[in-house]
């Protein structure tokens, strides 16, 4: 059993119960834990994932209903069903079963439970938000379009306040956008921010930001060797179902794109269960399945198995299911058509045991029991065992607060990720353009407002300077005017001289006339007067 896993022991033959345990060397070809409610999975799930730490394989499993968490703290005999397992273990042959508990790690998207886990808008990438958000193509074009522009902007899109502000630059962009990369309108960018607006209330705000998870921290050991089992605490997650799916897929992508290729190790470098599986195929669109399909079947170079936990079978499609070499059947009850249909499925997916009718044992098991079928060393399927499943040995229950507490204290992750860091990135780049861009506006309108009040007073001036010319223009005609005009001084003088003008002229006339005419006759005097002073007037006018 130390090359290997021991699951539990198979229905006896003539040697005695088969064994059934699961071949690290074929533990990352994947699996399925399946059946229906209270049929024993999650003990089941709990067995394994604790063998798997014991072996030095760290465990990411996520506890969906809160109870996984005893995980980290050994089992007790005054436990409620200490009895039950003590039982099991002697019945399948386990010799010194005992109590141990598991090195573990707490995890928690919303930070309350465990460290916080986040990742960044970017690493997630628009196929997955727009799973997340539930976008249609047309949406999911706009976001890529939202994305590719960041990318080769340099904007890092960090937090969904980064995602916002792209989106709200998009829309006041559109027409550029348009013409660069595809139709953006703003009708579709506003969807996406309603839808946005959605996930941030359901808590997604938790999930995006920094520092971002570095997954080698869940691929830790223990100084015993033992790998970590990294404990997700789900049972809030599972309020928002497509929250849930996204991240479980996201960290599988992670896994994929950060892990080397190793082949098919000596044992896997991280085992996977995946718990409430069909959460992850819920009405997700063809092209999110072939992505799920894509890296279950490429993850498993990688060194990772994927184990989905799930009530019914049917619950995982075709293209997946046909991935999933080790199988873990619980009873499944035939209630409904759906119901019928899943055991018939079941049964025919096993490789047939002559002695068992599978279809009729699938109603028939009992809790703890199960039918099972394993890779081989050749890699090939086991024949399906009815089997009854080895109990574990550590706590069957969750934890109390102060236990919780303490097992974060010592986390090897303790204090890495408790404090949010929000380094410059989009939100901040937009908006320090934005106001760059207003504050240019503004002056640029201060200078053009300048500009009019500057050419409004120089008209103002103008017309000024034109009336005042006009003023000096008249006052100067004025002042010529009045300087043409005589001087009372020198109308006497030219009053003066014509009276004497007149006088003389008056004398040297009638002199004159007197010559000419001879004689003194006033007549003669009179008319040569006359011509004289109109003579002497024009000269001394």
């Amino acid at each position: 059993m130390s090359d290997g896993i021991f699951i539990g022991l198979g229905a006896p033959d003539k040697d005695g119960g088969i064994p059934q345990t699961l071949n690290l060397r074929r533990a990352n070809r994947h699996g399925l834990i399946a059946g229906a409610t209270g049929t024993g999975k999650t003990v089941t799930l709990q067995g394994i994932a604790e063998s798997f730490s014991a072996l030095g394989v760290p465990v990411f499993l996520a506890d969906v209903k809160g109870d996984l968490a005893g995980i980290s703290m050994a089992g007790s005999p005054t436990a409620k069903n200490a009895d039950k397992l003590v039982a099991r273990a002697q019945e399948i042959g386990i010799e010194n079963y005992s109590y141990a508990d598991n090195p573990a790690i707490f995890w928690d998207l919303y930070g309350q439970q465990g460290h916080p886990v986040r990742t960044t808008v970017s690493e997630m990438g628009p196929l997955l938000l727009s799973r997340l958000m539930g976008l249609n193509e047309t949406q999911e074009g706009v976001l890529s379009i939202a994305f590719k522009y960041a990318d080769e902007q340099g904007l890092l899109l960090l937090d969904l306040g980064d995602l916002q502000a792209m989106l709200a630059y998009c829309a006041e962009n559109a027409d550029s956008l348009s013409a660069q990369y595809g139709n953006v309108t703003k009708a579709s960018v506003g969807a996406i921010q309603r839808q946005l607006l959605q996930l941030e209330s359901q808590g997604g705000d938790h999930f995006f930001g920094e520092p971002a998870l570095d997954i080698h921290d869940m691929l830790q050991v223990d100084e015993k060797g033992r790998g970590y089992i990294n404990v997700l605490a789900a049972d809030k997650l599972m309020q928002s179902p497509k929250l849930y799916a996204t991240f479980l897929l996201w960290l599988l992508s992670e896994l994929f794109e950060t892990l080397p290729e190793v082949g098919d190790p000596d044992k896997p470098v991280l085992v996977f269960f995946f718990d409430e599986a069909h959460l992850l195929f819920d009405d997700a669109p063809k092209a999110l399945t072939d992505k799920i399909e894509q890296v279950v079947r490429l993850i498993r170079s990688k060194g990772v198995g994927v184990y989905f936990v799930t009530q019914n079978p049917i619950d995982i499609p075709e293209d997946v299911a046909g991935q999933l070499g080790n199988r873990v059947q619980h009873a499944l009850r035939a209630f409904t058509p759906r119901d019928q249909k899943a055991i018939k499925a079941a049964a025919e997916t096993f490789r047939i045991n002559p002695d068992l009718n599978v279809e009729t044992a699938i109603t028939e098991l009992k809790v703890g029991e199960a039918l099972v079928s394993l890779l081989q060393e050749d890699g090939s399927p086991g024949i399906v065992q009815r089997t009854l499943i080895a109990p574990p040995r550590s706590r069957l229950g969750p934890l109390d607060a102060k236990e919780r507490a303490i097992i974060q204290s010592i986390s090897p992750c303790a204090g890495k990720y408790d404090t949010t860091v929000d380094r410059e990135s989009a939100e901040e780049i937009l908006a320090a353009r934005g106001q760059a861009a207003a504050a240019a506006a503004q002056a640029s309108k201060a200078q053009a407002e300048a500009d009019k009040a500057a050419a409004a007073q120089a008209k103002v001036e103008a017309k000024q300077r034109e009336a005042q010319l006009k003023e000096q223009a008249r006052q100067d005609a004025a002042a010529a005017r009045e300087a043409a005009r005589p001087s009372g001084f020198d109308k006497a003088i030219q009053s003066a001289t014509r009276s004497a003008a007149s006088s003389v002229g008056r004398q040297v006339a009638n002199e004159l006339g007197r010559a000419v005419f001879g004689g003194s006759s006033r007549r003669s005097g009179g008319i040569a007067g006359q011509l004289v002073r109109g003579i002497l007037g024009s000269l001394f006018k």
